[in-house]
């Protein structure tokens, strides 16, 4: 999958030092995939919600951020709406966001 943009993660975990390493982990194997389907993602990370329109919420560090995109499988392209502490996360729609 192709992420867009590895730049909104950087600037995130500029902010919250703790969120670099697991978001470039994140980022590593993601990169690596070639899902079709939000199913196939739930088989790669359990804990990943689908909350609709081609929208998914990963989980990180064990929950202490999230991050949410839009996913285009068929052109197999990630793009990154929303990366945040769980607390910035509630304040959001993920499904419009």
């Amino acid at each position: 999958m192709r992420i867009i943009a590895k730049s909104t993660l950087r600037l995130f975990w500029e902010k919250h030092e703790d969120a670099e390493v697991p978001l470039k982990v994140w980022y590593k194997i993601v990169e690596k995939t070639n899902w079709t389907n939000s199913h196939e993602v739930k088989k790669d990370f359990a804990t990943v919600s689908i909350v609709g329109d081609n929208r998914l919420v990963f989980n990180i560090k064990g929950n202490k951020y999230r991050i949410v995109v839009y996913t285009v499988f068929k052109f197999q392209k990630i793009f990154i709406r929303f990366v945040g502490t769980h607390q910035q996360y509630d304040k959001i729609d993920a499904k419009t966001i």
